[in-house]
């Protein structure tokens, strides 16, 4: 279970965005063009395998993360503008994607910021078309939007990105854009989310019958264990859902994985990568995975009508951001080109086992972010709460 110490430093947290954003312009002038997914060694060019496609977003999201810092500090930053759009434009052609379950990831961390900024009706065309595309996914028997790998499959990490179908189904008025997304999180949450708020990572179908078979895993110990980053898209995802909703029954089952991660993961926040790994891997962390954890209970904490509740998760996620800050980041290795150490990509694979990876770089940055421009309405303290 989490324990908790005195609040963060909000120097701490800046510094380590300001270390970040070194990190961020250091890779782009040493690598122009490149979209990197993990280090090796603690370098980011390597000739490493990808596996899949679905991180291009998270190098210019972190971008915009650094422009809109700056421009809200009183001193606009021309050069992270002009990266940003250099690194976001060429993502605008998988817009019509359909080989990834990924397009959330890859516009609502980039074109998405971009349009809370420059007001252009072509970025937001951009948006929803990337949500029509990731519409195209679903699965009338079974109820779900398919994997990348096969038809018969949904991940958990697909949460992470039903958002972008919300958006476009907002912004079109269509609601059976708006049903898809639904019911592929309802599915979801009958089938990928336990009853004590764990999570599987993948689930598997009956193509004729739309039938639900069984759990299984790519990335977790077993298919009825819990993986502790597709526990953490959970949280963050099902939010994001009852964001655009309001459904009880999304914010109940974000409620319901932020309780088992804070209950199973370390006392000071970071998780093994798995919940509940075997002896000879339970000391590797995933540093990932406390990064999302912390972006989501942020945006949690503020939809919870109890203060006391929401507190708790506030105080969690600073909890989690500190441990990141004084323990995980490569600010005291020159050598290190990323910017959080430990992260794990696939684990039974060999790819990215304790090095950087893109999705917890940029998902430190945004938690970093949030929790310096302001504490959430509703999550004040109170005598004990939290603790």
């Amino acid at each position: 279970m989490i324990q908790f110490g005195p609040e963060i430093d909000r120097t701490l947290l800046a510094d380590t965005l300001t270390f970040a954003e070194k990190q961020v312009k250091r890779l782009v002038e040493k690598h122009p063009g490149f979209y990197p997914i993990y280090t090796k060694n603690g370098k980011w060019k390597h000739e490493g395998p990808a596996w899949t496609h679905w991180c291009d977003g998270f190098l210019p999201g972190m971008m915009w993360i650094f422009h809109r810092r700056a421009t809200e500090a009183g001193s606009p930053s021309a050069f992270w503008m002009d990266r940003a759009i250099e690194y976001s434009r060429p993502l605008e052609p998988r817009q019509y994607d359909k080989d990834v379950h990924d397009l959330g990831f890859i516009f609502l961390s980039t074109y998405h910021r971009w349009l809370q900024l420059e007001r252009d009706p072509k970025l937001n065309d951009v948006i929803v078309q990337a949500g029509k595309t990731m519409a195209l996914r679903f699965q009338e028997k079974g109820q779900y939007l398919r994997s990348f790998v096969s038809e018969d499959s949904i991940f958990i990490d697909i949460m992470m990105n039903v958002a972008i179908i919300f958006y476009a189904a907002r912004e079109t008025g269509d609601r059976k854009l708006r049903d898809i997304a639904i019911r592929h999180a309802l599915t979801t949450r009958r089938y990928l989310v336990r009853g004590d708020g764990s999570t599987a990572h993948e689930g598997l179908f009956d193509l004729q019958s739309g039938e639900f078979l069984r759990q299984t895993t790519h990335q977790g110990f077993r298919g009825d264990s819990c993986w502790s980053r597709g526990l953490a898209w959970a949280l963050y995802g099902f939010n994001s859902c009852y964001e655009y909703t309001r459904d009880p029954r999304f914010l109940a089952t974000a409620q319901g994985c932020a309780d088992y991660y804070l209950t199973h993961t370390n006392p000071d926040g970071v998780p093994s990568w798995d919940f509940q790994a075997p002896d000879d891997s339970r000391h590797l962390l995933d540093t990932s995975a406390a990064a999302i954890a912390a972006a989501g209970l942020l945006r949690l904490c503020r939809q919870l009508p109890d203060p006391v509740k929401g507190f708790y998760y506030y105080s969690s996620a600073l909890r989690i951001l500190r441990t990141l800050c004084e323990k995980h980041t490569a600010k005291d290795d020159a050598k290190w080109e990323g910017i959080l150490k430990g992260g794990v990509y696939h684990i039974h694979k060999a790819l990215g086992v304790d090095e950087s990876v893109m999705w917890g770089e940029y998902f430190f940055c945004e938690a970093l972010e949030n929790a310096l421009r302001h504490s959430p309405a509703g999550v004040r303290k109170h005598n004990g709460a939290g603790r």
